[in-house]
């Protein structure tokens, strides 16, 4: 058997937070809120040959335009196919569920990779995250050591750190007109959304289920989800909390929220009824006028180009007379 690295989430939340995310018990891959993201990877050439520093302050020479890669992490998937580059993946995490195509791309891992898997595949370049530095670190210099090009991707937290990471990998492929061409479109949607959201009149305060079993957990400040809200004109019932919270189902009461939304639907059948029947929730404004909703998590949480997708989905449920059609 080849070498196996565990990938261990930084905190049990995470790893149920990007299950959400179709990622199967991956760690949250984009969004440890338990220390500030690093600063974005910093360009010093234009053009190939291009060195980038990554996530581990490292200096990453790339000779040529890499004709192959592989990308560890969902969200680095995402952005390789939205920058034109999907025919040049060579491989890819267990967890890889979108776009449609990856399923037939050779799987390295999941929340274990592969060392010897991902020499054989013979890249040009791995993607790697700095989400998983921790218990991967082996396994890369072991890749290193083969004479394997890796980058360490920076953490995202943020819109903005999104539009960076798409940057840096659009000039570590080659893609740097696509990487431009993608931000902007996406910085244009988010101005769009935010443009409609200034006619709202009285904010609507909102609960975000990210996990459930066996407790309540939601989104606090430091979270994409939070920083939509706020984009959106709506109120975090939990934007006093860090991170990834738990939150009883008392104190959610409480808070009578007035939309509640939650991630799980993807794999908990009859999410948004089951929250409804919970003990006391019939009291909540948000039960009562049937605005409690399910939304993809992916679009919620992975750092990728769909993070304006679930914006727009948390508008129009939120707000359904300012984003209806």
């Amino acid at each position: 058997m080849g070498n196996i690295w565990k990938f261990g989430a930084a905190a049990g939340m995470a790893a149920m937070v990007l299950a959400g995310c179709g990622d199967g018990a991956e760690p949250v891959e984009d969004q440890d809120v338990e220390t500030p993201a690093e600063p974005p990877s910093e360009v010093t050439e234009s053009e190939f040959p291009v060195t980038l520093v990554d996530a581990m302050g490292d200096e990453v020479a790339i000779e040529e335009e890499p004709e192959s890669f592989v990308s560890m992490l969902p969200s680095n998937t995402e952005i390789a196919y939205e920058l034109g580059l999907g025919e040049k993946l060579v491989g890819v995490s267990d967890f890889d569920n979108y776009p449609a195509e990856v399923a037939d791309i050779e799987k390295i891992g999941g929340q274990e990779f592969n060392v010897e898997k991902i020499i054989s595949l013979q890249p040009d370049l791995v993607l790697a995250h700095e989400s998983g530095i921790g218990t991967w670190a082996d396994g890369l210099q072991q890749l290193r050591d083969a004479g394997v090009n890796v980058f360490v991707v920076d953490n995202a937290e943020t819109f903005e750190e999104v539009y960076d990471t798409i940057s840096v990998i659009g000039q570590a492929s080659g893609a740097v007109e696509e990487a431009d061409a993608l931000i902007e479109e996406m910085e244009t949607q988010v101005a769009e959304i935010e443009e409609l959201s200034a006619g709202v009149e009285e904010k609507k305060s909102v609960f975000v289920e990210v996990g459930s079993d066996p407790e309540l957990y939601t989104a606090g400040t430091g979270t994409f989800i939070d920083e939509m809200l706020s984009m959106i004109q709506a109120e975090n019932v939990a934007g006093d909390q860090q991170g990834w919270a738990n939150m009883s189902q008392e104190a959610v009461v409480a808070a009578d929220p007035e939309v509640i939304i939650t991630t799980e639907g993807t794999y908990i059948e009859d999410a948004v009824e089951k929250i409804k029947e919970r003990n006391g929730y019939g009291q909540v404004t948000a039960v009562q006028e049937d605005a409690v909703f399910e939304v993809d998590p992916d679009t919620l949480t992975r750092s990728g180009p769909r993070l304006t997708e679930g914006l727009m989905t948390m508008a129009e449920l939120i707000y359904p007379e300012t984003f209806g059609e």
